[in-house]
Formats: C-alpha cells, structure tokens, sequence
C-alpha cells in the first residue's frame, strides 16, 4: 500500500498549493498509486500531480496524472479558462529546476497515464527557442508511463521521433477550419490550417491523432460539419467537445473582439445560464443540442465522440481520447 500524505491541508493541483474540499478527508483513495503524485511532500511541490483532484461529478476522465512544463501560456485565446486561477498567465515560464525535479517524479512511474498539459499549453511560442517540453518527453520516454499530448500547436509534429518510443496519443485543438476566425479566437496560437496539416503528419508517422473542437460557440463556430468531415478524412479518431464555459474574465476578452455575438449570447449566459462551479454553462437544452449534433456528425464519419464536462450521456468512448493509445504502431 502506497502512503499519501498532507501538505499543511493543501492539495497540489497543476503545480499550485490549493485547499482540499473537507469532505475528501478519510475517504478512501480509489487508485493510491496515482494518488502518490497528488501531495506535496515536505516543501516540496510536485510537478506531476492527479488530474481532476476533486472528481468532479461532470468529469468522466479516466484515472491520470497531469504535467505542466510550462506555467502560463502565450498563445492568448479568448476563451481560456485557465487565466482565472494561475496568476501572471500571459507570462509564461518553465517550472523552476524542471529538469532535475522531472528526472525524479518519473524514476517512480509504472504504466500511468501522463495527460501534457491541462493548464498551460506544451508547446507555446517559447518552447520553439527552449526546447523543454522536448526534453521532458526524452526524459519520460525513458520511463514507464503513457502519454497524452494536448496541444494547439504544431510544433508537436517536431518530436515525432520521441513520440514513437512511447505508447501515446496527441489531442490538437481545432475550433474551426477558418484561419481568420481562428486568428481572433486563438490570436498567437498556430492557425487552423497549419493545425490541421500538423494533424496529417501524426496520422501519417503512426500516432494515434484526436481532435478536441472545445470550445463550441453559438453562432460563431457551431456550423461543424465542415470541420468534422476534414479531420475525418486526414484519419482521426475521436472527437472530444464542450461548449463554451463562461468566466468574467474570459467573457471581458470574447466580448470586446466578438461584440456582436456577445449581444446574442448575453441572455443564453446572463439569464438563462446555469451557474456550474466558478463558471456560467449555456442553458442545457441548447448544450445537449450542439453536443447531440457534433456526436451524430462524428459517428458519420465513424469517428468516437467524447462530450467534456457537460453531464450528458453522450460519449461513445473515453471522453478524453485516451483510449487511442491502443492503436499506437
């Protein structure tokens, strides 16, 4: 039996020290060994941590452990919810010793899933010059685990020849296939064509590809069909969606670059809303819809589908796409 221990009652969540929900106290711990990554240990923060520490009831993740290499992204997109708790954001910035300390959290792995990142995107403009995500997955390759890369970048294609030592899968964000609506949404992030290429290449070397289309937006990126039927055709897998979870300070940005579906979206958010943790959700009915009509899009094209955070019975497989990692050649 593994031991999991308290730090001055916090619980690590994606490298921050944050206050443990009391309820969790004597619970048992459904899986110790991912648990043994969950807690500071003396003064020291752990830099792969549980994924989803509080189980929240609209999550239906598997059992995983998250890495950030990086704290805070560059790649300013309107619709981040990660802004609102990690401070500096804009500022992104490697972990302290990350090297070292990942050289050590990984000698105790032993077959876990790895989800890279949850928070702070892997490959944001910095990691063109730095390198470090690259050198973290040399060093986790070298150890027992699986990977799950979440990116909106395609510089993810650069460390292919890694890629395939590990069973893994890799999860790009595609909103749309319009480049112009994507440079507003995702203003220094790669755009969707280059995505999408990026995209072909993972396919075409043998690595298990999915697509996250997250978020949905009411008249601005709803009209998918297009979008399903190219990543379709490139060979993708799966489909992981969620509509847009609004939050005053992501709301701030959407509105002052898409003035004019604010206005539309206002009543949907401001009165119709459901208030779901610290976020606003779209009325369900208009959500279970526009998951609804992505899931019936994706299974045309025989893909699996995975609705994120939404509450619905939807998924016709692991909501993540994780499951992927079984077709690694």
């Amino acid at each position: 039996m593994f031991s999991a221990f308290l730090f001055q009652e916090c619980l690590v969540f994606e490298g921050f020290l944050i206050s443990y929900p009391s309820e969790i106290v004597g619970k048992q711990i459904k899986n110790m060994r991912l648990h043994i990554f969950s807690f500071a240990v003396g003064n020291t923060v752990m830099l792969i941590t549980v994924f989803d520490p509080w189980k929240s009831q609209l999550c239906t993740c598997p059992d995983k452990l998250t890495f950030n290499p990086y704290t805070g992204c560059d790649h300013g997109c309107l619709y981040c919810y990660a802004s609102s708790y990690i401070p500096r954001f804009y500022d992104c910035r490697p972990k302290k010793n990350l090297l070292s300390r990942l050289k050590r959290e990984a000698a105790r792995l032993n077959g876990e899933l790895i989800s890279i990142s949850n928070s702070s995107d892997p490959y944001p403009r910095l990691e063109q010059k730095s390198g470090l995500t690259r050198k973290c997955l040399e060093i986790l390759a070298e150890n027992c685990c699986r990977l799950q890369i979440v990116t909106k970048s395609d510089l993810v294609v650069r460390d292919i020849d890694i890629l395939k030592k590990v069973p893994c899968v890799v999860s790009l964000t595609v909103l749309t296939d319009d480049d112009e609506l994507s440079r507003k949404l995702e203003p220094a992030a790669p755009i969707s064509s280059r995505r999408l290429k990026a995209i072909e290449t993972l396919v075409r070397e043998g690595i298990p590809t999915t697509v996250r289309i997250d978020p949905v937006i009411p008249f601005l990126n709803d009209d998918l069909a297009g979008l399903v039927e190219a990543v379709a055709s490139l060979g993708v897998l799966h489909i992981t969606s969620s509509s847009y979870k609004m939050k005053p300070d992501n709301w701030k940005r959407f509105s002052a670059v898409f003035p004019e579906v604010a206005e539309k979206l206002k009543p949907l958010y401001f009165s119709e809303g459901e208030k779901i943790g610290r976020s606003t959700y779209l009325p369900n009915r208009l959500r279970f819809g526009l998951m609804k009509k992505l899931k019936e899009l994706a299974e045309e094209h025989n893909l699996k589908f995975g609705c994120c955070r939404e509450g619905f019975s939807l998924n016709s497989a692991v909501c993540d796409g994780s499951w992927a990692i079984q077709k690694h050649e």
